[in-house]
């Protein structure tokens, strides 16, 4: 899964961001834009020694800044149990569209004699004199 698709469905979470000068900010994601970039509300900012500097309503943090994140287990456990829904509903989906076991969109199961036996001959695709 990427980074910025988990962030995306982690939006209105709570979640921790480490900063690269050490500082620390624990709010709930807003916003996330391509760069990573983000958004935050109702943000703690700690400093690197661990104390509580200051206590915000909205915080933008530059994506080059960031060092990690931390998002809850279960919120990464619910996403990825969604993306596996979804994969399994688009292969089924395209099973469908193909025709699944039972031939493709045409109804055959080798359109154009394709088989996956390389002794049977070919036909068609062959010049005639």
């Amino acid at each position: 899964m990427l980074p910025l698709s988990l962030l995306n469905a982690a939006q209105g979470q709570p979640m921790l961001v480490e900063l690269k000068s050490g500082e620390s900010l624990r709010g709930h994601l807003l916003k996330c834009d391509h760069w990573m970039n983000l958004t935050l509300k109702e943000v703690e900012e700690f400093s690197a020694s661990g104390e509580n500097t200051a206590t915000v309503s909205e915080y933008y943090v530059r994506g080059s800044n960031i060092k990690a994140l931390q998002l809850p287990d279960e919120l990464l456990h619910s996403i990825k149990q969604q993306y596996s829904q979804q994969r399994e509903q688009r292969q089924r989906q395209q099973q469908l569209e193909q025709g699944g076991q039972f031939g493709n969109r045409r109804g055959n199961r080798n359109y154009n004699n394709q088989s996956n036996n390389p002794n049977q001959r070919q036909r068609g695709g062959g010049r005639r004199y």
